[in-house]
Order: structure tokens, then sequence, then C-alpha cells
């Protein structure tokens, strides 16, 4: 089983940064695939960002330029830095965990807010 826990959240100010990270727990395989996700107020989750386990990095056109996806092996823990930060990144933001075998794990999410 594998535990996945968000950090980082809060509220900002337009043009901000915020870094959050997901750090992992568990029986976690050698070969993931970590992504970000996030899903405002009445609106479907969407994927945000992903890195794979050799450490190379996606992007949503949404954030390209002003988020950046990074990990440390050594503390199984993702980032995702954001700056430049809008009002439509308000969200709650999802860490998730997808294996080879196809399994699937979330986070319990954290809050972004960004407002003057």
């Amino acid at each position: 089983q594998v535990q996945l826990v968000e950090s980082g959240g809060g509220l900002v100010q337009p043009g901000g940064s915020l870094r959050l990270s997901c750090a992992a727990s568990g029986s976690i395989p050698s070969t993931v695939i970590m992504g970000w996700y996030r899903q405002a107020p009445g609106k479907q989750r969407e994927w945000v960002a992903s890195i794979t386990s050799s450490g190379s990095t996606n992007h949503a056109d949404s954030v390209k330029g002003r988020f950046t996806t990074s990990r440390d092996n050594a503390k199984n823990t993702v980032y995702l830095q954001m700056n430049s930060l809008k009002p439509e990144d308000t969200a709650v933001y999802y860490c998730n965990m997808r294996t080879a075998g196809g399994s699937g794990y979330w986070g319990q999410g954290t809050q972004v807010t960004v407002s003057s």
C-alpha cells in the first residue's frame, strides 16, 4: 500500500509563488509516474504536471513556463514549484502516483487560493 501526503498549499496574492510537496510512503515501486492534478470549484479534476522516475517532466499548457516539477528520490518526495500564480490557479491540488502495473494512488489534496 502507498500513502501520499501533500503539503504547502495556502493563500497567496496574484503573481506570488508557492511550492507544493508530496511525500510518498509505503511499498513504492521503483518505476512510477508522479503527477499533479487540480480541481477548481464546480470543475472537473485536470492534469497539471507529471514527472517520471528518470526525471522527465511534462506540464499542461496552462502552467507551462510558470510551474516546474521536481523529485527527490532519496526522500520519496515530489515538488511542484508554482510561480506567477493567477486567480485561475485556485484549486485543490492533488498528488497522484501511477505504477507500471496500472495501480493508482491519490493524496488527500491541498488547497491553493490565489487572491488579493
